[in-house]
């Protein structure tokens, strides 16, 4: 840890977008390393239990709450269609619209990672307490929802609640 405090310039340590990106990519790595044999859904379980709680949820309103372009998405899907973990169906109202929806096997993968999840989960907070566990995802959850609304603008910093 001290190698890596002396290599970093004081303004790229305080920047918080490069704490995220360091902690996303230390996290999905210590994942992948304990979730392998799933094929790709340990890299995309927040997408899958986000459809798991949404059965039939339409491509478009997936891909904005996991900050994909529709574009984007398209692959990850065909690739968990192949696998058999999702199943897309075309809306009867309107043929442009596809939904999306878990399959039993999807659901089977779901709940044999869940066990993965928690150990990773407890494991990557192991350093905070229950308090600081709890403000940090209030604090993250405050920063993903001004992303969201779409207005990131200096100005508006302090209003988002």
């Amino acid at each position: 840890m001290d190698e890596i405090e002396k290599l970093e310039p004081d303004d790229l340590a305080s920047m918080i977008s490069y704490q995220i990106r360091l902690i996303q990519i230390a996290a999905y790595k210590s994942f992948e390393s304990k979730a392998r044999g799933f094929g790709s859904a340990p890299r995309y379980y927040g997408l899958l239990r986000i459809v798991e709680s949404n059965p039939g949820l339409n491509q478009s309103r997936l891909a904005k709450a996991v900050f994909l372009d529709r574009s984007s998405l398209v692959p990850i899907l065909e690739a968990l269609t192949r696998e058999g973990v999702i199943e897309r169906s075309g809306s009867k109202a309107d043929k442009r619209i596809r939904r999306v929806f878990i399959t039993e096997k999807g659901r089977a993968l779901l709940e044999e990672l869940r066990a993965l999840v928690d150990e990773h989960e407890s494991d990557l907070a192991e350093p905070l307490s229950e308090a600081e566990r709890g403000m940090l995802s209030e604090l993250l959850q405050k920063i993903s929802d001004h992303q969201r609304s779409g207005d990131t603008s200096s100005s508006s910093l302090g209003r988002v609640a």
